[in-house]
């Protein structure tokens, strides 16, 4: 537990050594405090680092973000910078190679799933004109948020309403290991949801770029 001159336990709120206040989850880890500060939570349109985070998400099921984070350049160049187009065209012989590449998370099932998502992909951003118009569209209403966002709220946000659409959604369209916690989790980090507590330098940032960003359509 958090003693007070490290920040508020309670709040889930802790100091860094630069002496700002941050969510906890972090930990001062230099890597996962930059990955805090510059990209969790802050709005994204770009269609490869969506898809790229919605597969990692899958990768993390059972481990840590922190795994994945440190290991995300090697995924990068496994997957082909996750360019979806070039992703759906692995092969057998593709995914030998990934099973041989101590650089990632060599689960059979969770390669296999990310080249069968990167199919599904290129179908959805054909239909909607971009994967980003298709995600955007399940940004939740405010009026499903809750009204401050403390420790307490965000220990209730696994899944949430629209959370639990999008992955039927998802599924339904034949993508695979896009659970709605999984799905929770990639709605926070890329903005959709801006669940930086409240107390966190970081919020009013997050916040300030959600309502400058133009929801693609």
């Amino acid at each position: 537990m958090l003693s007070e001159e490290h920040g508020d336990p309670a709040a889930g709120l802790m100091v860094g050594e630069d002496g700002a206040t941050r969510c906890w989850w972090h930990g001062n880890k230099p890597d996962y405090l930059h990955y805090h500060d510059t990209e969790w939570g802050r709005p994204v349109a770009d269609d490869r680092r969506l898809f790229e985070k919605i597969c990692l998400e899958g990768f993390q099921s059972g481990l840590s973000w922190l795994t994945i984070l440190r290991k995300r350049e090697n995924f990068r160049k496994a997957f082909a910078g996750f360019d979806p187009e070039a992703v759906a065209r692995f092969g057998d012989a593709d995914i030998e190679r990934l099973l041989g590449d101590a650089g990632i998370v060599r689960h059979r099932g969770k390669i296999v799933s990310t080249i069968n998502n990167a199919r599904r992909a290129c179908d959805l951003a054909a239909e909607r004109g971009s994967l980003a118009a298709y995600f955007w569209s399940f940004e939740p209403d405010p009026s499903e948020r809750p009204a401050r966002f403390d420790h307490a709220s965000l220990s209730v946000l696994a899944q949430t309403p629209a959370s639990k659409a999008l992955s039927r959604d998802l599924k339904k369209r034949g993508w695979s290991f896009v659970g709605p916690t999984t799905v929770y989790a990639f709605m926070q980090a890329m903005g959709l949801v801006n669940d930086h507590l409240e107390g966190c330098c970081i919020r009013v940032q997050a916040e300030q770029q959600r309502s400058e960003f133009v929801r693609p359509k």
